[in-house]
């Protein structure tokens, strides 16, 4: 599977382009709601159906968000429903990865799913069920939408499997703003002085590192994000793109040497508050919360963007806690970024879910839901105006200024490898295995085929 990401880049040309469809939109929609007449006038006149008078024709889309991502979803949906007349219906779930596979083995798939692992996505391509983009649109309409970055990672066993609807960032570090500030601590540019600053706060009396990587039966996927991070910053992409596919062995150098780059914070007694064997105890959740006591009792966080549900209900970001961007190791990797995202792919080509999948490929697709926050858009045509705040907005920007985007690695390696032996052996790892012994065992845990 060909996964050489390009630089995320935004220009000038994508704001112009942005507006061109926002006008594009309003078009759209004052054509839905003016056209009195025939169908023939209302239906057609929007960008979506290519001139076809598809109103009364129902996709359905089947995911796993839920309660409000699903009401957020809807309503991004609905403007598309009023210009179309196609009536869009979805259904969510929790239990979205195994039920996803018992419908498609029961000759029951959705029109349309929206996917959280890729690897699961290209299990679904492997064995043939999922619709080559290719043969839909052509290349200059997806370019027009997405950097070659998001393209490249949509692109399995050499078909287009599906487009990009949501993203979040990972290479985040959080901190105590106003008590940073009055520590005299300023934000590192380059993980060089990010270690010293560490060494700074470890002198000044608080350890400068919270870190829990317990999560139930998940425990160790925090370890495992670290670890991408790393190799990120210290390999080019293709070469991370040859360790997440089990062509560059964990047993080896570039692998041993990311490690060692992350062992030099965690195996850090005096960096790690609670010290190294602490990491298995603390709930991942939990492991923010040192940031917000009166003084702190750590300084740094590393974790995605998501981990604002963690935080106390009164908490602002940007007053109270504040983040900035994992720095780069080596010069020449640039900056790249870790996250994770959404990517829809159709099971069925009717004319009416090419629409669909035409709309979900555009940035007006996910606008009600950006709006609302939480969210970051993949589009190049998303606006960053439609962020509701600062730190939404900075999210955005992270990504779109990044010199190489990746998915998590774990996410799209086999779960015997990437869900399993991946966490669990970082788990032994931090428990006090030896690093030549688990990365053995995660070599071990790869399927022959999936080489």
């Amino acid at each position: 599977m060909n996964r050489l990401l390009i630089a995320l880049v935004v220009t000038v040309s994508l704001i112009t382009f942005g507006c061109q469809q926002g006008e594009q939109q309003q078009d759209g929609q004052q054509a839905a709601e003016e056209g009195s007449g025939e169908a023939q006038e209302t239906y057609t006149d929007n960008p979506w159906t290519q001139g076809e008078d598809l109103s009364g024709t129902t996709v359905t889309i089947f995911g796993a968000f839920v309660e409000p991502g699903s009401d957020y979803f809807i309503e991004s949906m609905s403007a598309f429903e009023e210009q179309t007349g196609i009536a869009v219906e979805y259904t969510g779930s929790g239990d979205f990865e195994s039920l996803i596979s018992v419908r498609v083995e029961g000759g029951d798939p959705p029109d349309i799913a929206s996917f959280a692992q890729p690897g699961l996505l290209e299990d679904m391509v492997r064995r043939g069920h999922i619709q080559d983009l290719n043969d839909w649109f052509d290349r200059s309409f997806l370019e027009e939408h997405y950097d070659d970055s998001w393209l490249e990672i949509a692109t399995m066993n050499e078909i287009m499997a599906g487009i990009w609807y949501r993203a979040n960032v990972k290479s985040l570090v959080w901190y105590p703003a106003p008590e940073f500030s009055e520590a005299g601590y300023g934000v590192p540019e380059t993980w060089d002085e990010m270690m010293e600053l560490s060494r700074t706060m470890a002198a000044d009396g608080t350890p400068p590192w919270s870190i829990g990587i317990e999560s139930s039966g998940a425990t160790g996927w925090v370890a495992t994000d670290w670890m991408e991070d790393i190799m990120l910053r210290t390999v080019p992409p293709e070469q991370y793109d040859a360790w997440v596919e089990g062509e560059l062995p964990f047993d080896s150098e570039e692998v041993k040497r990311a490690a060692n780059i992350m062992g030099e914070i965690w195996f850090n007694e005096e960096f790690v508050l609670g010290g190294t064997q602490s990491i298995l105890t603390v709930p991942f959740g939990d492991a923010v919360e040192p940031l917000f006591r009166d003084p702190p009792q750590a300084w740094l966080h590393r974790q995605a963007s998501f981990i604002t549900d963690f935080f106390p209900e009164d908490a602002n970001v940007g007053e109270d806690v504040n983040f900035f961007y994992l720095p780069p190791i080596d010069e020449e990797e640039g900056k790249p970024v870790l996250g994770a995202g959404d990517i829809m792919a159709a099971f069925e080509d009717r004319p009416e879910v090419r629409a669909v999948m035409r709309y979900l490929a555009t940035g007006e697709s996910i606008r009600a839901w950006v709006q609302s926050g939480g969210v970051v858009a993949p589009h190049k045509d998303a606006q960053l105006d439609w962020y509701p705040t600062e730190a939404n907005r900075r999210y955005a920007e992270i990504l779109q200024e990044a010199d190489t985007f990746r998915f998590d690695g774990s996410d799209m390696m086999p779960g015997q490898v990437g869900t399993g032996a991946f966490w669990n052996q970082m788990t032994n790892w931090v428990g006090g295995s030896d690093l030549e012994t688990v990365l053995r065992n995660i070599d071990q845990a790869w399927p022959e085929e999936e080489r």
